[in-house]
């Protein structure tokens, strides 16, 4: 039912301009405790539940990242998804700290809890960046669409490990040295890294294991079926590869991002039907932890913070974020202020912030529930005023690439075997400046149009027929 309502009532997010996940934790809270009654409170199945999600979601974002495309915004991207991160939680902390201490303020945080409150939001959600980029046809200049994906996908093994840091301190006898620290932070990230790599290189080994042992077979496995084994199997080594990362005390959400870039970069056969296997896989599990975690919360407890959470969201997305997106980047001049100012605006939360502050509550860190239902907060008021402007903030700083290709316009996919590509252009008056047929377009040797798109109308294309200005053409070439 809950699965049913909610992809149903998520079509309406389409009319309204609300995020599709946003729809599905409202969902989530109409179905809960406040709303229809299902009862659902246990913090620990949530967290379990959200492990698992999290690592398909970042999985998926890995397969979809190409190196050629990060390559010029890797180190942008590494530095916000690192010391981004860390600045967003001490800015934010430290104001949570000082909010803290005022005498209307019904939070009454330390230092280090206020430091972990802002942790666990401290980083920018994964589902929620792919789902509003990949979900609008718009193309974005100056590569942001490639560096929001590489921070959003990256960056959630910073807040993971502050957040476990931070928890530690308040947990373990004692304060936790400098020492201990490095150490942890190192063995998070070599350790996640290599993991992430060598499982990476493992699976597309038992992929070709795999094939193989299809080959030597007498009847061939159908192509389909074939596509559907491999996909599941790499799902399953996507979860022994964040377990045993885990196990050897490294990242295993860095681990499993890696392993989806080591794949997706591989030149894998059969890559499209894969992606769109575990695509649909993605999206059920956001699905699933959106509505889980609307379940999970008490919307009338809510009420009760809404005041400080308003405070902290606004200043979250007004100066803390802005802050450290400016501070981080300021070493890098290359990139204008205009796209500095967009990069800060997309510091969307989701679900990961409500997944990490389930953390304090399993651990019994005292006003973890204060802490969850702020971040729960936070979240929503950033999917509602960040999540409904991401275009539109776009435009108003003119960071939209009108002359793009969209390769998608047509829904037509090519087999990874054909040694062809397609492509899509918008034509324009200087483009008909020649004459207005497909004579006059002097294009390469080797490409072919293959369709015409008017407005609605799709068109087979022939000598005759008269081109016009917004006309588009799908067009395939040898390589």
């Amino acid at each position: 039912m809950l699965l049913i309502a909610g992809v149903l009532i998520g079509k309406s997010s389409y009319r309204f301009g609300l995020p599709l996940l946003l729809i599905f934790l409202l969902v989530g809270m109409g179905f809960g405790s406040d709303g229809l009654g299902i009862q659902f409170s246990d913090m620990g199945t949530a967290q379990f539940i959200g492990m698992i999600a999290l690592c398909i979601i970042l999985f998926s974002g890995g397969l979809d990242t190409k190196i050629s495309a990060i390559r010029p915004v890797i180190v942008p991207g590494l530095i916000l998804s690192t010391v981004g991160v860390l600045l967003t939680a001490l800015i934010t902390g430290t104001f949570i700290w000082w909010l803290s201490g005022m005498e209307w303020s019904n939070i009454h945080f330390a230092f280090i809890p206020s430091l972990l409150l802002a942790a666990t939001m401290s980083s920018t959600d994964s589902a929620s960046v792919f789902g509003i980029l990949g979900s609008q046809k718009v193309k974005l200049q100056h590569n942001l669409r490639p560096m929001l994906e590489l921070e959003s996908g990256s960056n959630d093994p910073m807040a993971y490990m502050l957040t476990i840091l931070l928890i530690q301190a308040l947990t373990v006898s004692g304060s936790l040295s400098a020492g201990d620290i490095a150490l942890e932070l190192i063995l998070q990230f070599g350790v996640g890294t290599a993991g992430g790599f060598i499982m990476g290189k493992f699976t597309l080994w038992l992929i070709k294991m795999y094939r193989q042992f299809g080959k030597k077979s007498d009847t061939k496995e159908d192509p389909a079926q074939a596509v559907s084994m491999i996909s599941i199997l790499i799902i399953g080594c996507v979860f022994f590869t964040f377990a045993i990362t885990t196990d050897l005390a490294g990242n295993g959400y860095l681990a499993v991002y890696i392993c989806g870039i080591v794949i997706g970069n591989a030149g894998l056969q059969s890559y499209k039907a894969i992606t769109k296997f575990i695509g649909g896989m993605t999206w059920l599990a956001q699905i699933v932890v959106f509505l889980m975690l609307g379940l999970l919360v008490n919307p009338h407890e809510m009420l009760d913070v809404a005041a400080v959470s308003l405070l902290i969201g606004v200043f979250m997305i007004l100066v803390g974020r802005p802050l450290s997106v400016m501070l981080s980047l300021a070493p890098l001049r290359k990139i204008s202020l205009r796209s500095k100012a967009f990069i800060s605006w997309v510091g969307l939360r989701g679900a990961v912030p409500i997944i990490f502050a389930t953390y304090p509550v399993v651990a019994n860190i005292e006003g973890a529930g204060q802490i969850f239902n702020i971040v729960f907060f936070v979240t929503l008021l950033s999917l509602l005023i960040q999540g409904t402007t991401v275009i539109s903030s776009a435009r108003k700083l003119k960071l939209i690439d009108n002359e793009a290709e969209d390769e998608d316009e047509f829904g037509v996919e090519l087999p990874d075997e054909l040694p062809s590509t397609l492509h899509t252009i918008t034509l324009t008056e200087q483009h008909l400046a020649a004459g207005n047929t497909l004579r006059d377009m002097h294009l390469p040797a080797g490409s072919l149009v293959m369709m015409i798109k008017r407005g609605q109308r799709y068109i087979v294309p022939n000598g005759s027929v008269h081109l016009q200005s917004g006309d588009s053409l799908l067009i395939i070439k040898e390589e």
